[in-house]
């Protein structure tokens, strides 16, 4: 969608709070032992509490509230009674719908104690997050997102998963354009002013694509390795995007 009205940018922040909100509330709760169910219903009180209701669930019918995804699970991991693990990497992803208006975020978060090369992959997917923001502004090109993202990820020594996106969002959980994290000479069309999307880049220590796995939602490193990602939706300007799931971490 594009943003037209103040009354839209409102409703679109307001839900945005409330995906940003849900995942700080479930990361409070990471630990070892906390299985994927239990903290997948951590996110579903937040969500009730606040009057949204899950997008997968919403949209595709997933069996979940929100996507919990660990190690070499790059997207969808489906909650479960698997407990999280000392050392474990876990992605959440939540996105929402209220009043007819929906927003995406997702982060990755490392279990204690953490080795030197998880927090460097988690680190590395966070700062592409900023450079992929940095470079979404109107007038550039689809393309600019994602080969800014593609050079931070070779030059750190990380990879880039080529099939998953950003994307459209805001009256529908996915939308037009994508925005792949890799330059893509064909994706030439500008963004516009106040074009929301997501950005969100998966870097792994290795893969460069997915697998999927027999449950027919969990999306994994075809070779095993490690991912870690972090997403913001963002309404686009002409300086720094509006990351309208941004909340404070204190």
């Amino acid at each position: 969608m594009t943003v037209t009205t103040e009354e839209e940018l409102r409703a679109l922040q307001a839900i945005g709070r409330i995906v940003g909100l849900t995942i700080k509330r479930m990361s409070e709760h990471l630990a070892p032992g906390i299985t994927t169910a239990e903290l997948d219903a951590v996110g579903a009180a937040v969500l009730a509490e606040h009057g949204a209701r899950s997008a997968p669930m919403l949209a595709y019918n997933f069996p979940g509230h929100t996507c919990i995804s660990i190690n070499d699970e790059a997207a969808h991991g489906i909650p479960s009674e698997r407990a999280i693990q000392p050392g474990d990497m876990v992605n959440i992803d939540v996105s929402a719908e209220k009043d007819g208006f929906w927003a995406d975020s997702g982060a990755s978060f490392a279990v204690p104690p953490v080795s030197e090369q998880k927090a460097g992959l988690i680190a590395g997917a966070k700062q592409a997050l900023t450079i992929a923001m940095e470079a979404a502004r109107a007038g550039q090109p689809i393309n600019a997102v994602g080969a800014a993202v593609q050079r931070f990820a070779y030059r750190s020594g990380y990879h880039v998963i080529f099939e998953l996106t950003g994307h459209g969002v805001g009256r529908h959980i996915h939308e037009e354009p994508h925005i792949p994290n890799i330059y893509d000479p064909r994706r030439k069309q500008p963004l516009t002013e106040g074009l929301v999307v997501t950005l969100e880049p998966f870097l792994t220590l290795g893969a460069q694509h997915i697998v999927t796995m027999p449950d027919g939602w969990t999306l994994c490193t075809e070779d095993g390795s490690l991912v870690a990602q972090f997403e913001h939706t963002v309404v686009i300007t002409q300086g720094q995007p509006l990351a309208v799931t941004a909340v404070p971490t204190n």
